[in-house]
């Protein structure tokens, strides 16, 4: 069974929204190369609308030398969402309807990881469903103090287990976490 991998870049205080505009003093090589490694394990995207619609809107056009362009841009992408009816960026699928049946469907077929990056409300609601399989988070030393947080509107508690960290020189931990053993 593949498995669902998300990827983001957080602050101290759990905001995720526009790492674009923070994240930069902080990326290095390291990071690269970790970043880089979640690419190679993973052959299809997962990806929410609004992540979609911004990666749609940038990525297709960005100078296609660059590693994540030329791999986001050929990679097939598997977008949630209930209004996106036609998509111009291929090779995309559109789910709607019962997207968690789709989903698992998804983890069944065979291949390399499914990677995630951004699309912080369909994580949450692939952690609810216990659909995903790993969370890697790079927490940058930085308080934002605005912005949107990853876990905004959790009600309940969701025990998970770290099973990987590591320190940048930068001061960014990335911390890697999978479901709680029951």
């Amino acid at each position: 069974m593949r498995k669902i991998v998300a990827g983001l870049f957080i602050s101290l205080d759990g905001v995720t929204e526009s790492p674009q505009d923070w994240n930069g003093p902080f990326f290095n090589d390291e990071m690269g190369q970790a970043v880089g490694d979640a690419m190679a394990s993973s052959d299809t995207l997962l990806l929410g609308r609004r992540t979609f619609e911004e990666f749609a809107a940038f990525w297709p056009t960005a100078d296609q030398s660059d590693p994540f362009a030329d791999f986001i841009n050929n990679t097939p992408k598997v977008v949630v969402s209930n209004t996106l009816s036609e998509v111009d960026w291929q090779p995309t699928t559109v789910i709607r309807g019962d997207v968690v049946s789709q989903i698992r469907d998804l983890k069944e077929q065979s291949g390399k990881n499914i990677g995630m990056t951004g699309s912080p409300t369909l994580i949450r609601s692939l952690v609810k469903e216990g659909l995903l399989d790993e969370l890697s988070l790079m927490v940058h030393p930085l308080v934002l103090g605005s912005g949107k947080r990853l876990f905004d509107d959790v009600a309940e508690q969701v025990p998970l287990t770290l099973v990987n960290s590591q320190t940048f020189k930068t001061g960014v931990v990335n911390l890697t976490y999978g479901p709680a053993e029951s």
